[in-house]
């Protein structure tokens, strides 16, 4: 028995990927839920906007919301739809339209932020008859609405990274990938051959995830189906990419597994799905910012719930654009490194150990 415990403490340090998992995984799993599992959102960003702006600002100022309510921008120029439009392009979490006759001021809560329209809710509360509450784009606070946008992404990049990663790595396992090298092949064009049916795949998953999501929970798509397959598509390409990635750095099927649950567990607990990032604190908040799945539920929540145009979400799909292109790229340069066949040293023209090392491979 002490030898077989000796011999396994020995495999397993010479494995680093099951250490990394062993050690990284407890980390990242103490950090998220120590620090990143908090369901209270503390701040609100507001804008103020109509001719009693300024007014209606210092007395939030001074009222027992003001700890609550993030006050960013007072404009006494602009009405109730450009206080709609902020909204829907997800720049602030509420809005408070002001009236030049002294009515009693009307506050627009976003209601795809679920928790930050929670937390709207029992500030608005706090303030009594003061104001006039109002939920757009979610009026029933339902939090299916919220979440199978969020799904949709979620799928994809589970396709792409781990279905997509442990095929490729199989293909290695047989050989097929090496006898690619031998071919007049370019790296790329071997990926996007590998990729194109898990592409089609998944596209046609987010098809079919959307469509039961609006038949079965009643979810609204209110948006740019254009803005819509156009964001997949790019987010498609880049967790396509991550999952070619892994597979060039992993040598059978367990290994793909293991890089990939490292990928999705972020994703799944820092992208704001299940804890909202405004609740979160900025040395873990950042996190959740350079993941893709973030933009992307940016992205179909916008297009879904608040009939948001490319105007309005340009940034994300300019990040998920620039992560694409990184993340693809990389992945070429890894594949081209993993498949590039290596000669035997002193092989080559007038080399003295050429002709010794092929005799020796035939005998």
């Amino acid at each position: 028995m002490r030898a077989m415990i000796l011999k396994e403490f020995r495999e397993l340090r010479r494995d680093r990927r099951t250490v990394a998992m062993l050690v990284v995984l407890p980390l990242l799993l103490l950090t998220i839920f120590g620090f990143a599992a908090n369901f209270t959102v503390d701040s609100l960003t507001t804008v103020v906007v109509g001719p009693q702006a300024e007014a209606t600002a210092d007395r939030v100022a001074g009222s027992p919301a003001a700890g609550t309510l993030d006050i960013r921008s007072v404009r006494p120029s602009e009405g109730r739809e450009d206080a709609v439009d902020a909204l829907a392009a997800n720049r602030y979490d509420l809005a408070v339209v002001t009236a030049a006759d002294g009515d009693v001021p009307e506050v627009l809560i976003d209601g795809t932020n679920l928790f930050a329209a929670q937390a709207a809710n029992v500030v608005v509360a706090r303030l009594g008859d003061a104001v006039r509450p109002e939920v757009l784009f979610n009026p029933d606070l339902e939090t299916s609405w919220v979440m199978v946008p969020a799904l949709i992404g979620l799928i994809l990049t589970f396709i792409g990274t781990i279905i997509t990663s442990i095929g490729l790595v199989k293909e290695r396992a047989a050989g097929t990938l090496e006898q690619l090298a031998v071919m007049p092949l370019r790296p790329v064009d071997v990926i996007v051959g590998k990729i194109a049916p898990y592409f089609l795949l998944a596209a046609l998953d987010m098809a079919v995830v959307t469509v039961l999501g609006m038949l079965i929970f009643g979810v609204p798509f209110t948006g740019s189906v254009l803005v819509f397959v156009l964001a997949g598509a790019v987010f498609l390409f880049v967790v396509l990419g991550l999952g070619v990635f892994i597979s060039t750095v992993s040598q059978n099927a367990g290994q793909a597994i293991q890089a990939a649950i490292l990928v999705l567990l972020p994703q799944i607990l820092l992208s704001g799905i299940i804890f909202p990032l405004d609740a979160m604190p900025l040395g873990v908040r950042w996190i959740g910012y350079c993941l893709p799945l973030t933009y992307f539920t940016q992205v179909a929540q916008g297009v879904m719930l608040r009939d948001a145009g490319l105007d309005s979400l340009w940034l994300p799909v300019v990040v998920l654009s620039g992560m694409a292109v990184a993340v693809f790229g990389a992945a070429v340069w890894r594949f081209r490194a993993s498949i590039t066949p290596r000669r035997p040293r002193g092989a080559g023209d007038g080399a003295p150990g050429a002709v010794t090392e092929v005799a020796a491979v035939a005998r």
